[in-house]
């Protein structure tokens, strides 16, 4: 089922991600964690979809994405940083395969932080804490990181951010296994999501830690 959708508001969140809000539609159910198909009700852009996650749970009322812009494709990301309120979307699905399995280890990278951020704040709801769980977000620089207060203020949840620039206030590392042996353990359960190189590297390191198939929520590539 389709739905069309006038954008509420629309906030910056770093200097490249925006936060856009919608009413929910009625009749609208999604599981967090799932995805919907963005198409811009624009001319030129219709037949132009793209996958994005609702960062809201089910239950309220509003839809809302939190979505990288990327000035430089000319593409669809580009167009939504350009969106004024008003303006509409048409938005089908739900689709996708992370949804809420429990506690775990949440390893993202970049914009794949989107489901990760529906799963936590469903955990957070039902439990009013995320003790057991660990968030390891990587990024290109510390001004990407998005929704770094709200990560550090969330109850129980344990961050961990790293960067690929020097200098910054958090380490300069990659996702390697030495780096993930710290936060994964054979029986953890790890939650997947980032660019395809990242989630073939990452996937590799978890297996030769011993972690299984079944253990981990990812996102099919």
């Amino acid at each position: 089922m389709a739905f069309h959708l006038p954008l509420k508001r629309i906030e910056p969140l770093t200097h490249d991600t925006y936060h856009l809000i919608f009413d929910r539609p009625d009749g609208f159910d999604y599981t967090p964690g799932q995805g919907v198909e963005l198409h811009l009700l624009k001319e030129g852009w219709e037949d132009k979809g793209r996958p994005f996650t609702p960062v809201t749970l089910p239950d309220e009322p509003t839809l809302e994405f939190v979505i990288k812009s990327y000035p430089d494709h000319h593409g669809v990301t580009e167009q939504i940083g350009r969106m004024k309120p008003g303006d509409k979307v048409k938005i089908t699905g739900p689709f996708g395969t992370i949804s809420d399995k429990g506690p775990g280890v949440f390893i993202a990278g970049g914009a794949g932080i989107t489901p990760m951020i529906a799963v936590l704040r469903k955990q957070l709801n039902d439990h009013g804490t995320l003790e057991g769980s660990t968030l390891v977000f990587a990024n290109k620089t510390e001004s990407d990181i998005i929704w770094r207060e709200k990560f550090e203020s969330m109850e129980g949840l344990k961050t961990a951010f790293v960067v690929d620039e020097a200098g910054a206030s958090v380490p300069q590392r990659r996702l390697d296994r030495e780096y993930l042996s710290q936060f994964v353990e054979p029986d953890s359960r790890c939650y997947l999501c980032g660019p395809p190189p990242l989630m073939k590297a990452v996937r590799t390191i978890l297996d030769e830690l011993g972690v299984k198939d079944t253990q981990i929520v990812e996102e099919a590539l």
